[in-house]
């Protein structure tokens, strides 16, 4: 298999503070570039870096110092020119277009709902101003109920907020 010339570090801290002294100390260090951050729950927080081998290295050992400067560190790691077939995951991290938080659009079918993520669901129907369940309710709704409400809407035809 094929490696990819950049290289891939992650820093993870426990808070977010802890987090944006790594980036910041990260990118200071070394030519990388800081391409995204991932939170998890209990505040748990991923910074994502690419670059060549020894940047990232450096840009890696100076963000996880300053993480422990400030908060807590719970792990760094280099992954030095990944194989191609590492996570598509990685592919998201370095495409040009960072990930923006937009309202997905409606697909045009319930198998074209069907096929959206679950958190998409959640969005489309946090959109509508008159969706039928409240926030609460549509963070606990099951993916299926979500497709059937929103392709309801589709067919009557909701208002969606912008």
């Amino acid at each position: 298999m094929r490696a990819h010339s950049y290289s891939l570090g992650m820093i993870e801290t426990l808070g977010l503070p802890a987090l944006i002294a790594a980036a910041d100390a990260a990118a200071k260090a070394a030519d990388v570039k800081v391409v995204t951050y991932e939170g998890a729950d209990a505040g748990i927080v991923t910074v994502y870096v690419i670059g060549d081998v020894s940047s990232v290295q450096a840009a890696v050992d100076a963000g996880a110092d300053a993480a422990r400067r400030v908060g807590r560190l719970l792990h760094s790691h280099v992954i030095p020119r990944p194989d191609e077939n590492v996570p598509k995951m990685i592919k998201n991290l370095i495409s040009p277009a960072e990930k923006k938080e937009e309202t997905p659009t409606l697909p045009n079918t319930l198998s074209g709902l069907a096929d959206q993520s679950i958190n998409d669901l959640r969005k489309l129907a946090r959109s509508y101003t008159d969706f039928p369940l409240s926030p609460q309710e549509i963070g606990t709704a099951k993916k299926e109920e979500l497709a059937r409400l929103l392709e309801e809407k589709q067919k009557g035809g909701g208002e969606q907020e912008r």
